[in-house]
């Protein structure tokens, strides 16, 4: 048995006797307001002859009942005025109540906290977040009103993550108009008949008002932030626009898409190409290439799948114009004829925000009611010294090459970096990868990055950890790119050069910074749960707002600017972020949804691994692909999903299932009962709730079954023979 485990056994034993023996002995019979008036005068006598002793163990047995969360408290709070009088009194209650309505927050928080967090931690995310963020004036409301009663507020915000200190001091304070109140009660006992009347619905309506003051106060707080940022700017009597979007990448298009759908009048702004990124220069060309580049990997496997040989005669530039085309096909998905038939108002020109109600594009000012922020982000280039002498890739004009470079050097190990190594290795160029860090794709387990490295290693390519790009040179006509790695310099040549180091928020040329829209550390325009910057109806969605650099949620994101945006006034919605799935198109694929192992251990969360070894699954070997992981992290002794990793081959089509289940609170139980089509590559998520069960079997439960079975066969096991041994001759005899 554990240590803490023990001590809690130990803890609720010792809570459970002083309870038994409380209602054993019938004490409640001498904490009524019967026995306070008949011993009013012994008690007022010795509190006269002993009065330090008489305060101790008052607080004493308060605190106490109190941490016990025995019966009591009023007569207790009562007896305080008798014996002290008001002030005495209200000073000593007050420490008292606070003192043991912290102790009982403590032994709750001790003996549950981790049992409860451990079984419906997914169904208490909101609540704890709330608590994180508002939980003072939570608690502080709660301790004003006193219908609740204080025992069910001790016990169950022990449950939650407010930080101890917190809780005592907003509980003294809250405590303190009440415990007031039953104290000035207490100075006039002879008039009470009974605890119930010394608080009148008046006087409760009173203190419900001004629980509810604090949250007031700090809605009106914002509301008057949000007047005086808007107060330089003059209301227009009338608006252009319900909303005007500044970016038509995935952001901007779903955010405008919204607006039309819900028949609000809103304008989109591009400047450059319809898509964004995503379209353009990101997630669409680079699976097209990496695509033809799996072609080529399929070849050089040929024997693998039954051919002698195997030969594809291409040409680079050729392969390049496929990217375009395909970029092509996409496009009209995403095109101007296609938005303004669903009502947008498609505006091409550079956008400058000139007042929370204004932009103005091209000569021309849009009035707005509100506006979205969606211009995205570009690649960082970081200022390594000769950098800006040699031509430098980026991930925005890659695309543009027609000849394949013979020495590629990749800086950066990030899931860009990656993809694009693999795909130039893969295609023929010599690849050197750097990446500062001790490993590439730094977010993912180490047995993950480490088993992408391998695979790189394996095809040719020349992966760098730990190597920091120092400068490039030009010698002799050859570009030269110089690392620092162990105290020395290791030398990269190559012929071209692409930076993947990550990606910048665009907040510059848009009037942010003049209309004095915050930006955060990181860069991105500062954003609330809403969407909002410190300007009301400025919204912000994608790459520019973060945390997050994904098209997937940069659409999510725009469900939440948009509505909020258009309906704010009346319903407003916190961005969720519970369920953010993502995956790396290396070969094989990488894709991950919530906690890994290094997260799950930096946040100091306990949980179970599962791993599924793809090398058994029956249609990956059937595919030449019998490679890869399923790993699931659960909840210990639950089969609530924490986060799951796959490594192999369509990983980001396998994992769906997982996302579901952990956006729909679904157990690997269910997933184990559900029927997955055979041969699939999708039976690995079956495969891997099966190995969970498996490990979660009741052993001594199904010992007992195995007698049962046993029994119905008839067979004996002869006294003092191990179950082994008899398993073992029965099986023998049943052979013969």
């Amino acid at each position: 048995m554990k240590k803490t485990t023990l001590i809690r056994l130990i803890v609720l034993s010792i809570v459970a006797v002083i309870a038994i023996l409380f209602f054993a002995f019938d004490l409640g019979q001498y904490l009524t307001l019967e026995q306070l008036k008949a011993r009013q005068d012994a008690l007022n006598d010795y509190y006269a002859e002993h009065r330090a002793l008489t305060i101790g163990l008052y607080m004493g047995v308060y605190i106490l009942m109190a941490a016990l969360s025995l019966p009591g408290a009023v007569v207790m709070t009562l007896a305080g005025a008798v014996i002290f009088g008001l002030w005495v009194g209200l000073i000593v209650v007050s420490f008292a109540s606070a003192i043991g309505a912290t102790l009982a927050f403590l032994v709750s928080r001790f003996l549950l906290r981790d049992v409860v967090q451990n079984r419906f931690g997914e169904k208490l995310k909101a609540i704890n977040e709330g608590m994180r963020r508002d939980g003072p004036f939570y608690l502080f409301t709660l301790r004003l009103v006193p219908i609740f009663p204080f025992f069910i507020i001790n016990l169950v915000m022990g449950l939650t993550p407010i930080r101890t200190g917190v809780y005592y001091l907003v509980s003294q304070i809250g405590m303190l108009p009440g415990t007031f109140v039953y104290v000035n009660a207490g100075t006039q006992l002879a008039r009470i008949d009974s605890p119930g009347g010394i608080l009148s619905p008046g006087l409760i309506f009173s203190f419900a008002l001004l629980g509810v003051f604090p949250l007031i106060a700090r809605r009106a707080v914002a509301a008057v932030r949000a007047r005086k940022a808007l107060a330089p700017y003059p209301r227009p009597r009338s608006f252009d626009y319900n909303l005007v979007v500044i970016g038509a990448g995935s952001a901007g298009l779903v955010t405008a898409y919204i607006a039309a759908a819900v028949r609000a009048r809103v304008a989109l702004v591009e400047k450059e190409s319809m898509g964004g990124d995503c379209l353009n220069t990101g997630c669409v060309p680079s699976k097209a290439l990496i695509r033809s580049a799996r072609i080529l990997s399929y070849v050089r496997r040929a024997r693998e799948f039954g051919f002698r040989t195997g030969h594809i005669d291409f040409d680079f530039a050729e392969v390049m114009e496929r990217v375009q085309r395909v970029i092509g096909k996409v496009a009209p998905h995403d095109s101007e004829e296609r938005y303004r038939k669903l009502g947008v108002d498609v505006i091409r020109g550079a956008a400058v925000i000139t007042s929370p109600y204004t932009v103005a594009v091209g000569g021309r000012t849009l009035v707005t009611r509100s506006i979205v922020i969606a211009t995205g982000a570009r690649p960082f280039v970081p200022p390594i010294p000769g950098l800006d002498q040699v031509s430098c890739l980026t991930s925005d004009n890659i695309w543009e090459l027609r000849r394949l470079p013979g020495r590629l050097a990749v800086l950066g190990g990030g899931p860009i970096g990656c993809e694009l190594t693999q795909a130039f290795a893969r295609l023929g160029s010599s690849v050197t990868q750097v990446e500062m860090a001790p490993r590439i794709l730094g977010r993912e387990d180490v047995e993950i990055a480490d088993g992408i490295r391998e695979r790189f290693e394996a095809e040719g390519i020349r992966v760098l950890t730990g190597h920091r790009a120092k400068a490039v040179r030009v010698e002799n006509g050859e570009k030269i790119l110089v690392c620092e790695h162990g105290g020395g310099e290791v030398q990269v040549p190559f012929d071209e050069i692409l930076v993947a180091v990550g990606r910048a928020p665009s907040t510059r040329g848009f009037g942010l910074e003049e209309l004095g829209v915050e930006i955060g550390p990181r860069g991105t325009v500062g954003t609330n749960g809403l969407l909002q910057t410190n300007f009301p109806n400025i919204f912000a969605a994608g790459d520019v707002a973060g945390p997050y650099q994904f098209t997937h949620t940069a659409a999510h994101q725009a469900w939440y600017a948009a509505v909020n945006a258009l309906f704010g006034p009346f319903k407003t919605f916190a961005a969720d972020y519970r369920v953010i799935p993502w995956a790396t198109y290396t070969d094989p694929e990488v894709a991950r949804v919530g906690l890994n192992e290094l997260e799950a251990r930096e946040q100091g969360s306990p949980y179970e691994v599962t791993r599924y070894g793809i090398d058994d699954l029956d249609r990956a070997i059937a595919d030449s692909e019998d490679h890869g992981v399923v790993k699931v992290l659960t909840r210990p002794g639950t089969d609530r999903i924490l986060g799951v990793t796959i490594v192999g081959a369509h990983a980001s089509d396998i994992i769906a299932e997982y996302i579901s289940a952990m956006k729909h609170n679904i157990g690997l139980n269910k997933i184990l009962g559900t029927i997955h089509i055979y041969p699939t590559l999708a039976e690995a998520n079956k495969a891997a709730a099966g190995i969970w069960k498996k490990n979660h079997a009741p052993e001594r439960l199904l010992r007992w079954v195995e007698r049962f079975h046993t029994w119905r066969r008839g067979e004996r096991r002869p006294k003092g023979m191990p179950e082994d041994e008899a398993a073992s001759r029965a099986s023998i005899s049943r052979r013969e």
